[in-house]
């Protein structure tokens, strides 16, 4: 239950940046990176850097929490280190800011591609990289160890659709990426990579609530 608890609350504060909906922000959600709204020279930057850092390293304990008390299956073992790897990498992640928005400021993204931004925006496309990575690894691993050895039947049930749909979003996404790096437009790229991390959210959600339910079940059974 302590693993599911912090997963869930994990889930929750990386869904932060949907207050851009309420708040005013001044980054067209449709064009730009998410990463964007926690950038050094934004208002709000400080904001969705501190819930970046809550919700990696709640994801980080709850994985590492599990993955001391998960039977050592493979896909499991899989899982789990994908997990915490976004955990780590969404932490590190949110000490690494842009220092401004590529995707809206032409003066912004003409020094970024000048090589006159500050180092922290090469550390941050890797943290980034391997945030998405860990994401994959974990709701890949996870969804297939809950059908392979009858865990967690809500993510054995629902998982799969969101693999599914987890990687066409991210396909879209670095289309979208080599497009705006190449000159030709961002190709709505914000809403693509805003799919690609609600869904790592919405997965991160499912996997909680499924082994919360495991747990009651297992206890009610031991009762």
């Amino acid at each position: 239950m302590i693993a599911a608890a912090l997963i869930a609350i994990g889930a929750l504060a990386y869904t932060a940046w949907v207050l851009e909906v309420v708040l005013s922000t001044g980054l067209d959600p449709v064009r730009t990176y998410v990463s964007e709204l926690a950038a050094a020279d934004q208002p709000l930057g400080g904001l969705f850097r501190a819930t970046d850092l809550a919700a990696g390293s709640l994801v980080l304990l709850g994985a590492v929490w599990a993955l001391a008390r998960t039977p050592r299956r493979p896909w499991a073992l899989i899982g789990w280190g994908g997990v915490a790897l976004f955990g780590a990498a969404t932490a590190v992640d949110s000490r690494l800011p842009l220092s401004c928005t590529p995707t809206a400021d032409p003066e912004c993204a003409a020094r970024e591609t000048a090589g006159l931004v500050p180092a922290t925006h090469t550390a941050h496309a890797v943290s980034s990289s391997l945030a998405m990575t860990g994401a994959l690894m974990g709701i890949v691993g996870l969804t297939v160890a809950a059908r392979r050895y009858g865990w967690w039947p809500g993510l054995a049930r629902f998982g799969p659709p969101l693999v599914a749909l987890e990687l066409i979003a991210t396909v879209w996404t670095l289309a979208s990426v080599a497009a705006f790096e190449a000159g030709r437009g961002t190709w709505a790229l914000g809403a693509g990579q805003r799919l690609q991390v609600l869904l790592v959210a919405v997965w991160l959600g499912l996997l909680a609530l499924s082994m919360a339910r495991a747990a009651m079940e297992s206890k009610a059974e031991a009762g």
